[in-house]
This record gives C-alpha cells, sequence and structure tokens, in this order.
C-alpha cells in the first residue's frame, strides 16, 4: 500500500511573506487572502490522514506568525514596557482550525501602555476575523486576579511570550510560584472540584445523545486536568514526564496518547464541517463526520454507530486515566499529611487509609482469581473508600489473565455473583470493572456493547451506559428519598424473594443491541448461557430469560394498547401469569424507562404503568379462569363516582339523568375519580350551549407534567382535528384522547397533554397558560374553518436529520369494540392534526387514541369505526386507509423539512 508522502513540517509563513505582513501599509484583505490559503493547505493535509500532532501544532506556529506581523506592523514592535503572551489552549501551542485565540497583553504598568497602537491592534485581529479572546494587565494585577481565580492561574501556567518584552511574562511567573500561590494540593482540590462540576453538567457520563467532546467525562479537559495538576504539583512540562515520575507507565502513555490524537482528528474535522467553532457532536454533523473517517457503507445508521463506538473507547480511556491519575495526585498528598493506617482483610487484600489495596506487587499475576475477589470485598465492606492506584495498575495490567479458562472457572464463577449480590455500591462496582476492562473481558458480550451507540432521540445513552444506569436505578428503589417517586415499585422490591435476579436480567436486556434481529431473542440465549455457567437453579434460570425476552413487553402494553378495556387488562394477565413474574416485570420496567431517557418518566408513563399493574394484580387476584364481566366494571366504576360526589354534596339525580344518556363503553374504560371530575364539571357548566372545557392536572404530588383536558361539546366531524390542531399551536402535546357520546348529539372528549415548549411547565401552575388553553379552544371550537392555519410551528432542527417512511396497518384486538390503526411516522409538529382531518375527511369516527413519542418518532394507535359505529373489517377499505394515510404523512413530513 502507498502512503502519502507528507512535508517534513506544516506550511508557516515565508521569508518575504512575512517582511511583507510586517509593513504598516499591509492590507486587512492581503491578511485573510493568507490567511485562508495556509489554513486550506492544514485542512487538505488533514484530508491526506498528515499527524495530527503536527497540524495542531504547526497551526498554532503559523497564527505566532500572523500575530508578530501584525505586532510590527502596528508600531507595537518599539515599545518596550509590553508583550504579547498566548494563554489557554494556545499557550499550549495547540491550535484547531477554528480555535479561540486566547491572548494576554501584559504591560509593565499603566502609564507605560501605548493604550492607541493597542487599540489599533485589537481591532485589527477582529478586522481579520480572528476569533480572539483578550485581556490587557499588568503583572500585579494578573498576579492578585491569579490568586483568587483557580480558571485565571490555570491560564497563566501554559502561557507563552510571542512577541514584545519577553521577562515580564518572567516576572509574573515567579509571582505565581506554588510557594506563593495554589500549592500542589490547593490547585488539585480545585481543579477536582471544577472536573466534579462540569462532569455533573452532563449527567456524569461520557455517552450522551449529542456529546460535547471537549467538556463531556473523558472528554479532553480531563486530559487537560491532568496536564495542569502535573505541572503544578511535579513541575513537570510535559506528560511524558509522568512516566518517569512513575505516574504513568509507558503503555498507559500511549493509550492517552493515542485517545487524545483521536478526539483531537474530530474536532480538527468538527471544526470544518460546522463552519466555527464546535465541540458538540451534533447529530447534525455526526453522518457527516463518519463519511469522513471512512465509514461509508450505504447502512446511514449503522455507519454513525461505528463512527461514535470509536468516539467512545477513546473518552473512555482518557476517563480512566483521569481517574486512575488524580487518585494517584489524591495518595500522594495524602502520603505526606496522613499517618498510615492499615487493616488487613486477609492473605491478598489489605485497607491502607481507607483505600483497599493489595499485599502483594504480583498478586493478580499469582492469583487471577484475586480481579473479582477485591470488588467482592469492595461491596462487602462499607467503609472502603476506593482503590488504590498502583492496585488499580496492577489489575489493568494483567487483564489478559481474563481468558476462557478464566470464565468457565466456578470459583471466578461464585465470585461474579458474590460481585452481583454486593451489600454496598454495586453500580459504583460494575462502572470501575467496565473502565478497566474487566467486566467486558469476563462478560467479552457485555465488552461488545461498550460504546455501541443506537442513532435515535430515544435512547440517549449507548447500550453499556444505559445498561449500568438501569442497575443504578434498580438499587435506588431501595433508598428512603425514592420511595415518594416511585411508591409502587420501592414496595414491589422489597418483596420479591432474589434480587440479584433482577440485576442480572438487567445486564442482559439489551446485550444483543447492534447484532441485527430481534434483540430481545438474541439476548435470552446469552442470559442462560450465563445463569447455567454460573449455576443458578432451572426455576431462576427461567425467569432472568423470561424477563429478558419480556422486557420490553408491559411499556408497550401500557404505551401502545387501551388498558382501560378489561380484555386487554386480562389478556396481559394471562400472559404474565402470577404475581411473581408481575413483580419482577414491572420492577425492571420502571428502571429501564429511567435509564432510557430520564424525561421518559413523566406523569403520564407512571400513571399508565400504575394502572396496568394494579389492574393486573387485581386480575390474578380475580383469578385467570374468572370470565371479565364488563357490566360489573361499568358498576364499580359508577359505584365509585357517586361516593366521591356524595362528599361533595353533588346533585346525584342529576348526575345520573347526564350519566343515562352516555354510552356504556365511557363506563368501563373510565375509573369513578374521572367521571365524577367529568359528570360535576357538566353539572356545574352555565351556558349549556357554549363548549365546556376543563383543566386539572394528572395524579398527585408524587407526578409532574401532564394535564388532562375535558371537553364536552355537541358532536362535530372536525373535533379531533381542531382539537389538534390547536394544541400543536399552543406547544401541548397530546399523550391520549378519549371520545364518546350521548345519546343527545354530545361528545365527551378527554385529553392527557404535557407541555412541549422548551421552557414547559406543568400547566396546573400556570394560571395564564390555562387561561389562554381555554379561550383559544373556545374560539377553534366555535369558529372550525379557521384550524387549517393553526400549525405554524417549525419542525425542530434536531427531528428534521431523522426522516423514514410512514408505516400504518390495522391490528386485533381482544374483544373487537372499535378497529386499531396502528401508525408510525417521523415526529412532526402537526402530525395528529393531519391524521384528525384525514379521518374527517374519510367519514371515520375516532374513540380513542394512545399516543407514544418515542424519540424522534411516534408510534400511535388510534381506535376507530366507520361513521356510524361499525367495525371497519373490509380489506380493500382497510387497505385503502392505510395506503393513502402513509402517502398524506409522508407529504407533509416531507413538506416540513
Amino acid at each position: 500500500m502507498d502512503f502519502p508522502a507528507f512535508p517534513d513540517a506544516p506550511p508557516l509563513l515565508t521569508q518575504e511573506e512575512k517582511q511583507e505582513l510586517a509593513q504598516p501599509n499591509c492590507s486587512i484583505v492581503r491578511y485573510k487572502a493568507i490567511i485562508e490559503e495556509k489554513t486550506s493547505v492544514y485542512n487538505d493535509l488533514f484530508h491526506s490522514l498528515y499527524p495530527i500532532e503536527k497540524l495542531v501544532k504547526g497551526l498554532s506556529s503559523f497564527f505566532d506568525e500572523i500575530l508578530q506581523a501584525a505586532w510590527t506592523a502596528k508600531g507595537l514592535n518599539n515599545e518596550n514596557h509590553v508583550s504579547l503572551v498566548a494563554v489557554g489552549g494556545y499557550g499550549r501551542s495547540e491550535l484547531h482550525p477554528k480555535s479561540d485565540i486566547d491572548l494576554l497583553i501584559l504591560i509593565e504598568n499603566e502609564t507605560s501602555a501605548p493604550k492607541d497602537k493597542l487599540e489599533n491592534f485589537i481591532t485589527f485581529l477582529w478586522d481579520i476575523n480572528l476569533d480572539i479572546g483578550h485581556s490587557v494587565r499588568t503583572i500585579d494585577e494578573c498576579t492578585t486576579l491569579a490568586e483568587q481565580d483557580i480558571t485565571i492561574i490555570t491560564n497563566l501556567i501554559e502561557s507563552r511570550t510571542l512577541t514584545g518584552l519577553s521577562n515580564l511574562l518572567t516576572l509574573l511567573q515567579q509571582n505565581i510560584e506554588t510557594d506563593k500561590m495554589w500549592d500542589g494540593h490547593s490547585f488539585y482540590q480545585a481543579k477536582l472540584a471544577e472536573q466534579k462540576q462540569r462532569h455533573a453538567k452532563y449527567q456524569n457520563t461520557a455517552y450522551n445523545l449529542e456529546p460535547n467532546l471537549k467538556e463531556c467525562p473523558g472528554g479532553l479537559r480531563d486530559m487537560q486536568v491532568i496536564d495542569w495538576v502535573a505541572k503544578r504539583h511535579l513541575h513537570t512540562h510535559r506528560l511524558s514526564a509522568l512516566i518517569e515520575k512513575e505516574f504513568l507507565s509507558e503503555d498507559e502513555y500511549i493509550q492517552l496518547k493515542g485517545a487524545v490524537s483521536h478526539l483531537w482528528r474530530v474536532r480538527w474535522a468538527l471544526h470544518m464541517v460546522a463552519g466555527r467553532k464546535e465541540d458538540r457532536l451534533l447529530f447534525d454533523h455526526q453522518r457527516t463526520l463518519a463519511h469522513l473517517f471512512g465509514f461509508d457503507d450505504d447502512d446511514l445508521k449503522r455507519n454513525v454507530e461505528r463512527f461514535m463506538q470509536g468516539y467512545y473507547q477513546s473518552v473512555a480511556a482518557i476517563q480512566q486515566l483521569n481517574d486512575l491519575l488524580l487518585q494517584h495526585f489524591e495518595e500522594s498528598f495524602l502520603a505526606n499529611d496522613e499517618v498510615n493506617t492499615v487493616e488487613i482483610l486477609n492473605d491478598h487484600f489489605q485497607i491502607a487509609n481507607g483505600q483497599l489495596e493489595a499485599r502483594s506487587e504480583t498478586l493478580f499475576q499469582d492469583n487471577p482469581s484475586c480481579m473479582l475477589e477485591i470488588y467482592v470485598l469492595f461491596g462487602a465492606h462499607e467503609n472502603i473508600k476506593g482503590i488504590r492506584s498502583n492496585t488499580m495498575r496492577q489489575l489493568r495490567d494483567n487483564l489478559e489473565l481474563v481468558d476462557e479458562s478464566f470464565r468457565s472457572n466456578k470459583k471466578n464463577n461464585s465470585l461474579f455473583l458474590d460481585i452481583i449480590a454486593s451489600r454496598y455500591r454495586l453500580s459504583s462496582i460494575l462502572r470501575s470493572m467496565k473502565h478497566l476492562g474487566l467486566l467486558g473481558r469476563y462478560l467479552p458480550e457485555f465488552g461488545a456493547i461498550i460504546g455501541q451507540m443506537q442513532h435515535d432521540l430515544f435512547h440517549i445513552y449507548t447500550v453499556d451506559a444505559h445498561t449500568l444506569q438501569l442497575v443504578e436505578n434498580l438499587r435506588r428503589l431501595w433508598l428512603p428519598e425514592y420511595k415518594q417517586k416511585f411508591p409502587i415499585s420501592s414496595q414491589a422490591i422489597r418483596h420479591i424473594s432474589k434480587v440479584e435476579l433482577l440485576y442480572i436480567a438487567g445486564l442482559y436486556h439489551d446485550i444483543a443491541k447492534g447484532r441485527g434481529g430481534d434483540h430481545s431473542e438474541l439476548g435470552c440465549v446469552d442470559a442462560q448461557a450465563f445463569c447455567e455457567q454460573h449455576g443458578l437453579s432451572k426455576r431462576d434460570t427461567e425467569l432472568v430469560v423470561w424477563l429478558v425476552r419480556n422486557h420490553l413487553f408491559m411499556s408497550v402494553t401500557a404505551q401502545r394498547k387501551d388498558i382501560s378495556d378489561p380484555e386487554v387488562i386480562w389478556e396481559f394477565a394471562n400472559y404474565v401469569k402470577d404475581q411473581e413474574h408481575l413483580d419482577y416485570l414491572f420492577i425492571l420496567t420502571v428502571a429501564d424507562i429511567n435509564a432510557t431517557n430520564p424525561t421518559m418518566w413523566n406523569s403520564w408513563r407512571a400513571s399508565l404503568m400504575r394502572q396496568l399493574y394494579l389492574e393486573t394484580k387485581r386480575a390474578l387476584r380475580r383469578g385467570l379462569d374468572s370470565p371479565i364481566d364488563a357490566e360489573m366494571i361499568s358498576d364499580e366504576h359508577k359505584q365509585r363516582a357517586l361516593e366521591i360526589m356524595i362528599e361533595r354534596n353533588a346533585d346525584i339525580i342529576e348526575a345520573e339523568n347526564i350519566w343515562n344518556t352516555i354510552e356504556d363503553e365511557y363506563f368501563i374504560r373510565s375509573n369513578g375519580d374521572e367521571i365524577a371530575w367529568n359528570t360535576e364539571a357538566i353539572l356545574k357548566h352555565q351556558p349549556s350551549d357554549k363548549p365546556l372545557i376543563a383543566i386539572t392536572p394528572l395524579g398527585g404530588r408524587n407526578f409532574s407534567g401532564a394535564s388532562k383536558i375535558f371537553i364536552y361539546t355537541l358532536i362535530s366531524k372536525h373535533l379531533f382535528a381542531v382539537t389538534a390542531a390547536t394544541f400543536e399551536q399552543l406547544g401541548l402535546t397530546i399523550l391520549d384522547a378519549k371520545i364518546s357520546q350521548t345519546s343527545n348529539n354530545y361528545t365527551l372528549d378527554s385529553f392527557v397533554v404535557m407541555d412541549s415548549t422548551e421552557n414547559g411547565t406543568d400547566l396546573h401552575l400556570d394560571k395564564d397558560k390555562i387561561d389562554l388553553i381555554r379561550n383559544t379552544l373556545m374560539e377553534q371550537l366555535e369558529t372550525p374553518s379557521l384550524y387549517e392555519s393553526v400549525v405554524q410551528r417549525h419542525t425542530p432542527r434536531i427531528l428534521k436529520i431523522f426522516n423514514s417512511p410512514a408505516t400504518a396497518h390495522f391490528v386485533s384486538q381482544p374483544e373487537e369494540v372499535w378497529s386499531a390503526l396502528e401508525i408510525t411516522a417521523p415526529d412532526r409538529p402537526g402530525l395528529l392534526a393531519l391524521v384528525g382531518q384525514f379521518f374527517m375527511n374519510n367519514n371515520i369516527m375516532l374513540h380513542k387514541a394512545k399516543i407514544a413519542t418515542l424519540g424522534e418518532r411516534v408510534e400511535d394507535t388510534f381506535y376507530i369505526t366507520e361513521e356510524n359505529g361499525d367495525l371497519i373489517t373490509d380489506n380493500n377499505r382497510m387497505n385503502d386507509i392505510c395506503t393513502f394515510l402513509k402517502e398524506k404523512i409522508d407529504r407533509f413530513s416531507k413538506a416540513m423539512d
């Protein structure tokens, strides 16, 4: 294979160009032309796979020369009391195409500053389109600010003089030495606190949907923290010096440099693609970047996932070494301050100053099983703060011993089950094992999903990060502070017999993602192999496998089926079979939803899950052989509603008169609380010839976000289309819709909605928003001809990236009262209004809608009949509905983009 011939160094200014640019009369146009010409060459070199380290350093050197020439051109080379200093990333001689150029103009004192020349110089830099950040300060000012501000001292410790009086920076650096301010330990503590705060902004994970490659955990900033602390604490000016100081091994240094180089290449490409300074790997750019990095198969989604997996592997390496080195720094500080306290645990391990450590330098080499034993001890002793860095390094260095023989060793299998049964910090243990590479070595199937991205808006973490978050969510259910948010789950987890089976099912529920095919079915094979290898009983193995196979079943049932239908509940209960399986599945599902995307768990999903769980529990108690009596359920709901209204002194006789006009399905599918609320609203409604619009929060204080909107008005074909369009315009997302009719030509429409605007709040907390909703709905319902112009919202940037054809098909129901039409489509503002309009124009009556927005797509189920109430059963009619609706949605989606 022929490799490109690279120049020895990237292009800088020629001697002639330096002389030309240094002339006072050299034009802005000429500067811009040279900058554009040279940076274009740098970008061409990037495409030619030129070493990124040379490009980053070379671009910095190029702009050194541009700034030096401009300094001379503006007459500052003749000034003896000022210097131009590069600080920050530019001070490190690291520059990407659109990076800020951070400058300090250092002056001896205020009176000696050539202010006019400096202002002219700065203005000129802006005119030639340099992105500069600058400050003008004296040595004393810099010293005072550095003493007060960790950011300023950090910038100054990697500063360098570009031109001007060089001894000014020397004097400043003497003022900020560690014996005068910010000694190694205090600097380390400040940077550590700063890092923790920064990581918290990104949910303490590197595996976000659109990660920031500079600021996220494992990003470039984490590498810089290592460099800064080393400079301040060890007085080194090269990262490689950490090898000599025995803080890094040569292999670790090579790994760190490789990871940083990869992120530098990604950042360089990102700046080129975005055309501006950009550190976020936005979906807009991921596909282009994947192509630039050679992932150009026909499967665009897979290309992005492979590109991002490489990114995640690099940030994982930086995060791992950042953790290791900061722990090493911490120990070096404590060694000077603390008295050694040692507690011997056994022949292999001891606790030294709260840190778990190996008692032999060859422990893992001599006894590989200790790589698991150390985590068993970590999970068994509450007083252990962490694992010493030298022990972690020794473990990393022996990972190759975790082979097939190690994995099939029964002692090791038993130790791993002990880890799963840890009393303390299980989720932290599993994350540590993952960061070190031990978890992926012991469970190769887990290693295959590390960094596995899911290119959609529903899953905001990689598969491995999601999996470990699920386990952490399961652990949190034991904590008192989570009882209020998850009352049923927190109670249920205390009643299951073997919680470790939940943890195993959690580890394996998505283990087959990325392989193609049904990951639930494929994952069962791996889960069963794990259980059998680790000696679980046949009964326990069957339960784990059942949970992995069915981990989506409960959420799909709750979100996409009509769980107010007793037949749906009976069908679900018949599948689950018993209370034990229901409890395990419910707990796993709640933890899974909350680990997929924190915004997914809202009052609506909580109420759906709660309803499905409690109704199924009730069905199981009644017995699966007992027939479902719809009339009995209707009577129970009515009785509950009567009890509520009697307590509130409502007119019961008038209420029953209203009920006599409403179709029976309403009382079967609405609980007593909802019936009472609707009925009381109708009783209080004046004048009765105007639409009734009532709004109330959904759920109690434990849930937030969703609200119910009840509309009682004369029947009209356009009602759903108008209402959906109005909600869209008001920034409300419809989650659920139920439509019932009365014998006197009225309709009872119940909607569950959430505020989908960027700064949305709970509706019941915003009286003005409630008034706006009520007034707008009233206006639109009374003037339905206006509704076609209602939807004017733009499709959000991130949704435009995901566009796939719509699908529509009819599905069978347990006991068909209505025909069920399922639609999947890209999420677009106005989609529901479009569907409502289609139903109206095609003489279709809508009775209920289940709306599920899953990231960038919607999966909605509409329960419909012919206009006269008959089921839609004719095959030609069904095919026409599906075909024409799909075409209409696809045209609409394309137009909205």
